[in-house]
Formats: C-alpha cells, sequence, structure tokens
C-alpha cells in the first residue's frame, strides 16, 4: 500500500488528499505489530558482515549523490498545474496541530534512543524559534519541565544539553516568561539545572561552551525571579554565591581551583550576571543568611572602591581591563542598592558609607573631567550613560546611599553625617547645577537623589536643619517647592496620580488655607493654578470634594472666602450679605472705575481682559467648574449667595467686555447700523439681566434662611414650651409623692383608689373574655 501511494504522489502530495493519507499511515502503523519486519526500514543502512561498510563505500556515496539529485528534480520538474505550499502556510497549520505537544511526549519513549534524541531536539529547537504560538503549545504540554529534566541523560553526540537551553532560551524569550520560570522552579528542575551548570562550568573549554554557561546562568537567573523556587533547598545558592566571591577573595575551594578563569568577555559576561542574580535571590530570607556568611557585602564594597584606592595589579597577572572593571563596579553598585537595605549590619561592619563617600569624592575629584561627555560608548547595562563618564558613577553611588538612608536607621544616618556627607552632597549639587546643560538627563537625575537624600538626613535630626522660617527665605522656599510640583508633576498622569496618593493636594490645600495668615498674597496664585492643572486628572475631584482643615471648613467654602477677601481687596461692590449692589457692573473693581475713561491702542488688552490675569478669580471659577456648581459639601448661606455670582462669572466678564465696546464707541463717536447698535444694546442688557436675576437668586437664598432662622426659632420655643410643661408635671408629680409618704390619711385614699381602678380593670377583662369566647359559639349556632 505505502508503495503504490509513493508512485501515485511521486511529486508531492495533494492538500486534499492529505486526510485519506494520514488515515492510510495511521492503519499501516496499527499493522506494524503484526509485521515487525518493516521496522527495519527505518535504519540508515543495513550490513551483512563488518567488512561490507569499507567494500561498498563507493556505492553508498553514489547512491547519496543519486538520491540528492533526484530531490532537486523533483522541485524543478513539477507537473504541470500544481505548485508547492508556501512556507508561511505550512507554519500557520503547523500552530494550529498539535505537533510540539506530540513531540514533548515521545521524549519519554526516546530514553533507549540516544541517537534520535538530539534530531527531535533539534526539532523542537526549530519549532520554539518559528512561533509563539508553537511556544505556548509547548508551555502548556509543561514543556520546559521536560525539556530540563532530559537535558543531563547520556548523550553520545554531545547536543542534548546545547538543544535544551536553546529550547529553553527560545520558550523564555517568545513565550511566557512567568510560565517558565514556574516549571522550572520544583526541585528536581533545580537540581537538574544545578547538574548541568556544574558540568559546563567545570569542563568549559570552547567558546561554544562558554556561551552554553551563560544561557544556562540566565535560566537560573529567571529561576530565582520566582519566589516558590527550590534554589536555597536544593544548595544551588550557596554554590552560586561561592562563585561571586572567587576572584575577589582567595578560595582554597575545589570549585575555585578548577574554574579556571580566563578573563574573556563570557567570563566578564558570567560575572556580571551572578552580580544580577544576587538581586532576586535577596528575596529569600534563606539567601540572606548565605550572603552573611560568604561576605558578600564586603564583595561587592571591594568592586565599588574609588580607583585610587583600588590594589595594584602584580606585573604579568591576569586580570580585569579598565572598561570591564566599570561595568562591574556599576553592576556591583546597583546591585548593592538592593541588598544593602536589607543587611545594614553587614554593610555598617564593613564601613559600607566610608567606601561610598571615597567613591563620591573621587567622581567629584580632579582626575579626569567630571562633566565631560564619554567619547565613545559601551553595548551593555548601561548605554544611555556612556563610557568613562564618572557621572553614572555617581548617580549610582548616590542611589546606593538613598537605599540605605530610606530606612530611617538612625546609627546609619548619625554615619554619614558625622563624616561629613552633607556638606559634601551640598558642594556635589551646587556644582552639578552650575556645570550641566538643561538636557542633561543624569545631573537632573543625581540633583533630585541628592535632594531626596538630604531631606532623609535632615528630616528627623533638628540641627542638621537650616532654619528660616517665617523670613524671606522661607517664602521663597515655598514658592520655589510649589512651583517645582507645577513643573514636574502636573501634566503626566502617572506622577499625577502618585501625587495625589501621597497627599498632595490635601497639602496644597492645607498651605492654601493658612497662607492667608502666613505667607503673601503671591502665594495663593500658584497654589491655585496647581490646582487647576491637576483638576485635568479625574481623580483630583475626590480628594478636592473630601478635604477637610483643622476646623472643619471644606475646599468649596475655602475657596468661596478666597474669592470674598479678593472682592473686598479689588474694592468690588458688594452688600452685607455678599450679594451684588449694581447689576450693570456685577464684576467691576475701583481700578476699573478709576481707568474706565482712558483709551487703548487696538492692540492693546482691554482692563476687562486685563483684569483676569491680575487676581484670582478667574482660577477660582474654572475650579468650581471642574467640581460642579452643585451639591457641594460644608457650605453657608453666604457661601451660596458668592457661589450664585462664580457660577455666572464668565456670563459677566463677557457682558463686561461688551460694556467696554460700547462705551468705547460711544466715547469715540462712532456710528453704527441700526442693527448692530441694537445687537450692542440686547447684549448689554442681556449681562444686566443676568445680574438681575442672580440678584432675585440671592434675595430669596435669603429669604429662605431667614424662613429656615423662624422655623428654626419657633421649634425651639416649642420644644422650651414642652420642656417647661414636662418639668411642671414632674413637679406635680413629686409633691403627689411627698404627700403620700408623709401623711397616712392620704396614702389610704391613694391606696383605696388604686383598688377600685384594679377592680374595674379586671372587670372589663372579664367582659372581654365572654365576649371573645361566648359570641363565636352562638355565631356557630
Amino acid at each position: 500500500i505505502l508503495k503504490k501511494l509513493l508512485n501515485r504522489n511521486s511529486n508531492g502530495f495533494l492538500l486534499r488528499e492529505l486526510t485519506g493519507i494520514a488515515r492510510v499511515l495511521e492503519l499501516c502503523a496499527e499493522k506494524v505489530k503484526e509485521h515487525p519486519e518493516y521496522l527495519f526500514i527505518l535504519l540508515p543502512f543495513l550490513k551483512e558482515r563488518a567488512s561490507d561498510e569499507l567494500n561498498y563505500a563507493q556505492g553508498v556515496t553514489d547512491f547519496l549523490s543519486h538520491l540528492g539529485t533526484c530531490t532537486l528534480l523533483v522541485f524543478h520538474n513539477l507537473p504541470t498545474g500544481f505548485q508547492p505550499t508556501s512556507p508561511g502556510y505550512r507554519l500557520q497549520l503547523l500552530e494550529l496541530s498539535d505537533l510540539p505537544r506530540t513531540l514533548l511526549l515521545s521524549m519519554a519513549a526516546l530514553e533507549n534512543h540516544p541517537a534520535i534524541r538530539p534530531q527531535l531536539l533539534q526539532t523542537l529547537q526549530i519549532l520554539s524559534s518559528s512561533s509563539d504560538a508553537n511556544c505556548a503549545s509547548m508551555l502548556h504540554a509543561r514543556g520546559a519541565e521536560t525539556i530540563c529534566l532530559h537535558m543531563n541523560e547520556p548523550d553520545p553526540s554531545g547536543q542534548v544539553l546545547l538543544l535544551s537551553s536553546e529550547i529553553l532560551c527560545n520558550l523564555l524569550e517568545r513565550g511566557n516568561k512567568e510560565e517558565v520560570s514556574a516549571q522550572l522552579s520544583s526541585l528536581d528542575c533545580v537540581l537538574s539545572l544545578k547538574e548541568a551548570f556544574s558540568h559546563v562550568l567545570q569542563n568549559a573549554s570552547q567558546q561554544s561552551d562558554l556561551q552554553l554557561r551563560n544561557d544556562l546562568l540566565m535560566i537560573i537567573t529567571v529561576v530565582a525571579e520566582n519566589p516558590n523556587s527550590a534554589l536555597t533547598e536544593s544548595l544551588f545558592a550557596q554554590q552560586l554565591v561561592h562563585l561571586i566571591t572567587l576572584t575577589e577573595e582567595k578560595s582554597p575551594s575545589y570549585l575555585a581551583h578548577n574554574l579556571g578563569l580566563t578573563y574573556k568577555n563570557e567570563d566578564f559576561k558570567m560575572k556580571k550576571m551572578l552580580l544580577n542574580l544576587l538581586i532576586p535571590l535577596s528575596k529569600d530570607l534563606a539567601a540572606l543568611q548565605l550572603y552573611e556568611e560568604e561576605r558578600i557585602i564586603l564583595t561587592l564594597l571591594m568592586l565599588v572602591k574609588s580607583p585610587g584606592v583600588m590594589s595594584e595589579h602584580q606585573p604579568g597577572a591576569r586580570h580585569w581591563s579598565s572598561i570591564q572593571q566599570e561595568e562591574l563596579q556599576l553592576q556591583a553598585l546597583v546591585t548593592l542598592s538592593s541588598i544593602a537595605p536589607l543587611m545594614l549590619s553587614d554593610f555598617m561592619s564593613y564601613h559600607g558609607n566610608n567606601y561610598l563617600l571615597l567613591l563620591l569624592d573621587w567622581c567629584d575629584g580632579s582626575h579626569v573631567s567630571f562633566f565631560i561627555s564619554g567619547a565613545s560608548y559601551f553595548h551593555g547595562f548601561h548605554d544611555r550613560y556612556g563610557r568613562r563618564n564618572k557621572k553614572t558613577q555617581m548617580l549610582h553611588c548616590i542611589r546606593v546611599l538613598r537605599s540605605v538612608t530610606s530606612q530611617g536607621v538612625e546609627f546609619v544616618n548619625q554615619d554619614l553625617c558625622d563624616q561629613g556627607a552633607i556638606h559634601q552632597l551640598l558642594e556635589i549639587i551646587l556644582q552639578v547645577e552650575a556645570s550641566s546643560d538643561e538636557d542633561d538627563e543624569v545631573a537632573v537625575e543625581i540633583m533630585s537623589e541628592i535632594q531626596v537624600l538630604l531631606s532623609t538626613l535632615c528630616e528627623t535630626d533638628f540641627h542638621r536643619k537650616v532654619h528660616k522660617k517665617l523670613g524671606l527665605g522661607h517664602n521663597k522656599l515655598i514658592l520655589s517647592t510649589v512651583d517645582c510640583a507645577w513643573s514636574c508633576i502636573v501634566g503626566c498622569y502617572r506622577t499625577e496620580d502618585h501625587f495625589l496618593e501621597k497627599e498632595g493636594a490635601f497639602l496644597l490645600l492645607d498651605l492654601l488655607s493658612v497662607s492667608k495668615f502666613l505667607h503673601p498674597r503671591c502665594v495663593h496664585g500658584v497654589v491655585l493654578s496647581t490646582l487647576l492643572d491637576l483638576c485635568d486628572n479625574p481623580n483630583t475631584l475626590p480628594y478636592l470634594l473630601s478635604w477637610r482643615d483643622v476646623t472643619g471648613q471644606t475646599a468649596p467654602r475655602l475657596l468661596l472666602q478666597l474669592w470674598r477677601e479678593e472682592e473686598e481687596e479689588l474694592g468690588v461692590g458688594r452688600n452685607h450679605h455678599g450679594g451684588i449692589l449694581d447689576p450693570q457692573r456685577p464684576l467691576l473693581n475701583r481700578f476699573q472705575q478709576d481707568e474706565s475713561a482712558l483709551t487703548f491702542p487696538s492692540n492693546a488688552a482691554s482692563l476687562a481682559v486685563m483684569e483676569i490675569s491680575e487676581n484670582l478669580r478667574a482660577k477660582m471659577y474654572f475650579i468650581f467648574s471642574y467640581l460642579g456648581f452643585q451639591e457641594l459639601p460644608g457650605l453657608s448661606t453666604e457661601d451660596y449667595v458668592t457661589l450664585s455670582i462664580v457660577k455666572q462669572y464668565l456670563d459677566f466678564k463677557v457682558g463686561e467686555v461688551w460694556e467696554e465696546i460700547s462705551r468705547e464707541v460711544r466715547r469715540e463717536n462712532v456710528w453704527l447700523f441700526s442693527d448692530d447698535e441694537e445687537a450692542l444694546i440686547n447684549i448689554c442688557k442681556t449681562s444686566e439681566d443676568t445680574a438681575r436675576r442672580v440678584m432675585a437668586e440671592q434675595n430669596q437664598i435669603l429669604e429662605q434662611r431667614q424662613r429656615e432662622d423662624i422655623r428654626k426659632e419657633t421649634l425651639f420655643y416649642t420644644e422650651m414650651k414642652s420642656h417647661r410643661k414636662q418639668e411642671a408635671l414632674m413637679a406635680k408629680s413629686w409633691d403627689s409623692y411627698v404627700s403620700r409618704t408623709s401623711n397616712y390619711k392620704v396614702l389610704k385614699n391613694y391606696k383605696c383608689c388604686e383598688e377600685k381602678v384594679a377592680e374595674n380593670s379586671n372587670y372589663h377583662l372579664f367582659l372581654l373574655f365572654i365576649s371573645g369566647t361566648l359570641f363565636p359559639f352562638l355565631a356557630n349556632k
């Protein structure tokens, strides 16, 4: 049957016949159990005697050549009307099939066929590198775990471990990284990785072996990021941590003797990956104990110490190049920023602050120009900063100091201050500010980190602060701080949300509420502008509405109070309730009245427009536009009167501009068309009508308050009258009680009255009982 099938499809298989061909192959596979002689064709070539290989070598060579020629003829001599399918089509259908899963499941059946296993792994490697869907299918069948558990099986070809690592790397790159990490975190998989890594580490001699070692280390790093990994239980973490310290400290261990570190580029990459591995491992408390035993903090500090205090290398001894040392120094600083806060006792016992301050001093010294960027760049962890640029070391050094001081341990911060860290940091920030460009991102990050570090050092110690409170310097500090928040935070929703979570809006409102007593009015404008721009973020409004000051005052009430104070300073006409006095000039202040007779050129803004930028009313109006004008919490009657003016502020301002236009037209004797003149009169009249409507609304609010006051007064009088009546009844009851207890005759008469009342009540109960039992009985009869 198979011969007929091949003869019929000698040029290829038609897509419409694939289903039938697959059925034929399934039937033939079932018949193989009854005819095992057909299994011999699975072998490439068979020999009858040992000498056949030598005698028939030329014949085999000719056969293979002929077979290759026939293969080419098949592709070049296709029958007319047929075309081969595209590779994309085959790949797409391959993704829809379960071939990757089937191949993975067949690995367990190939334990006794070591020659076939590399071919199977090579197929899986091709599948995993060509498609994300194939990787997902393999992971669904727990492919990462299966590959890892079989990677150390006997392999005559020497390709199983290499192909297995490539498959795992492909799964990490194109599949779900968390799923791969979860599958490789079991104890069996970790032991398999440990065995493979130890074997490659001791026997690596070629470039491919070193690359394989680094690939395995990268896979191990991903496993370490899983909090449920068994790296510590398998003692693999201890081996890896010990491996980090070998090049920094002399060790008599067998691993150090046979490591064979060549200081090549691959060894340098391994060193950096080992340093990076310390960060995810530090999440395990047992790993921190290993760090303490292996003196990891000391190893990292030896890597970060400044070149000025580094020990000189012996002549002829192999060591890292200067560029490699710089990268290792940067990687060690990054690792320290994560580990040092968790091991403060070790950090202080090894004088970590001293190492870092010496490095800062070297970065700020005159050895190499500090502020000239590096001319050449290396491809690695710190590409964005450039090579041989001391600003990079300074930035990461300051980050380590910030991470250490952020723990709030006083003796750590005190040790820094005793060594002159505050003075040194102030000099650095002044030098960076004076010598860097505005577009220098690294310089900006350095200044930001130093400011956070200084605030941490000075926050808890009163003697470390500069006291300028209630003076000009303090006001400058307040304005600069709010301006920094306005410039650096507002405009980015992510930073705005973080600012709001840290109660930044509450702090601005607190500053606004106390600034009228402690700070000049110029603070109001900056704070209101910052709040107004923050209102573009919808998350800001709940914070504004929920704010309360120490007296319980709400944000809307605070803004309305500022509105009244602003109008009082401007001299706007208002009655004693805060209502509108002149409906023709509802917003006009005394400065506009004094200058109303002046004329301005056509290209200059009018007084009504300039007035917007010179006071705070426009800012408060737009804040209320975000908050809304209905159902605002904590408002009094006076606040509602003011709110009615705020609500119509924009209409009043438009009418004010048209009134200026009308006034200038009359002053300059400009003749208007009748329609234009009528339109101008109607616009001005509309503004006046709006003001009168607001006045009526204000009167209604006041009348409602008056009615409410009368209602409350009446209710209070009623309650007071009821209270007096209750007091009279209580006094009468007390007199009766006193008379009963002090006069026997009165007590006897009272007793007789009680007995009569009891008899009457019993008689009524008897009548009720009779009516309840007799009447239903008579009704039934």
